[in-house]
């Protein structure tokens, strides 16, 4: 019989050598352990290990919340103590005759008992809600007939949702810089700036306040809330007929082609470049959003978590421009060099 796939990748996570990655040591430093958990040092150790090699191992990895029986433990104890203490009290006093009411009311206290506990709303759980909210809206502002006043208002409100889940998750993984002072606020930096949240969270913030709304931009925000809605549902709605007639092969295919997602994105990413480059030239230009954007293209180029498709996206175009511009406008051979010299740098 096949052993539980989670099961070999707790393992693995387990045996995994933390001391000799350096993002480990930068990510431990970053989190800020709450009061009413130092006292469980390890187990506090042990769950952002976890955590660490689901966002930079192996994503597929499921970690559950950290339990808090450890912490409630002495407290059930008390009251199982006091619950004993009470039941012996009873039973040395004389039971009433009728036992009818106790009959009637055994119902209730059932029901009452078997009441389940309100849901917990942990990290995946509110990235869901959030993601799904935009993708709601993100279909709402380009949905053609939709009144242009709504329109505009939902496109700021995806870019404002998105950009609140960016920060949320960075802080969730991250936490706060340990210090206020110039080198802990560098070092958190440097830690968070190669992040795919953070430069979402830029690649927002250069828009949401745009005074034109190009529905194109909304085409890598539309990928990463299907790719995160879709990996929420595979992995808590398996057991739901309505996930599994409608939802399960939507889901599915989201889930095995999320490579076909990114690279999307990235195209539409730098398309949207070279269409802020063009607006330059009408009376909506807007330098400064132009200069900002072509910048995050920059560090999208060269940060880790996207540089493969953004790479190979400028491979494509330089194997395609290049050689018209050396043909039919030599001239520009010089400043497409310099060009391609900071570009790299």
């Amino acid at each position: 019989m096949a052993e539980d796939p989670q099961k070999i990748k707790k393992i693995a996570a387990a045996a995994y050598d933390y001391e000799n990655d350096s993002r480990w040591s930068d990510y431990w430093s970053n989190i800020l352990i709450p009061p009413h958990m130092s006292s469980r040092s390890q187990l506090v150790v042990d769950h952002y290990k976890r955590k660490f090699y689901q966002r930079y191992i192996d994503p597929e990895l499921v970690v559950e919340p950290m339990s808090t029986t450890t912490t409630t433990a002495s407290s059930q104890r008390a009251k199982s103590t006091s619950s004993s203490a009470a039941a012996a009290a009873t039973d040395d006093q004389p039971r009433p005759q009728n036992s009818g009411t106790n009959a009637r009311t055994s119902p209730t206290s059932a029901t009452a008992g078997s009441n389940p506990a309100p849901a917990r709303w942990d990290r995946q759980t509110i990235q869901f809600s959030v993601n799904a909210w935009v993708f709601v809206v993100a279909v709402i502002a380009i949905f053609p007939l939709t009144p242009k006043s709504l329109s505009n208002r939902a496109f700021r409100l995806v870019f404002m949702g998105t950009a609140s889940s960016s920060v949320y998750s960075l802080y969730s993984v991250y936490g706060k810089p340990r210090a206020w002072n110039l080198q802990a606020l560098q070092v958190y930096f440097q830690s968070i700036i190669p992040t795919n949240d953070f430069m979402h969270f830029l690649y927002c913030t250069t828009f949401v306040t745009s005074p034109v709304c190009i529905k194109f931009a909304l085409i890598p925000i539309l990928c990463r809330a299907i790719e995160h809605v879709a990996k929420y549902l595979r992995r808590n709605f398996t057991h739901s007929n309505l996930y599994r007639k409608y939802l399960e092969n939507v889901c599915v295919w989201v889930d095995s082609n999320t490579t076909t997602l990114n690279i999307l994105s990235s195209q539409a990413e730098i398309g949207l470049g070279f269409l802020l480059i063009v607006s330059l030239l009408s009376w909506q230009r807007n330098i400064l959003q132009t200069f900002m954007y072509w910048q995050l293209l920059k560090l999208m180029y060269h940060a880790p978590v996207s540089a493969s498709y953004h790479q190979s996206a400028w491979t494509k175009i330089g194997r395609t421009v290049n050689p018209l511009i050396h043909h039919y406008a030599p001239f520009l051979d010089n400043t497409v060099a310099t060009v391609q010299k900071w570009w790299l740098r």
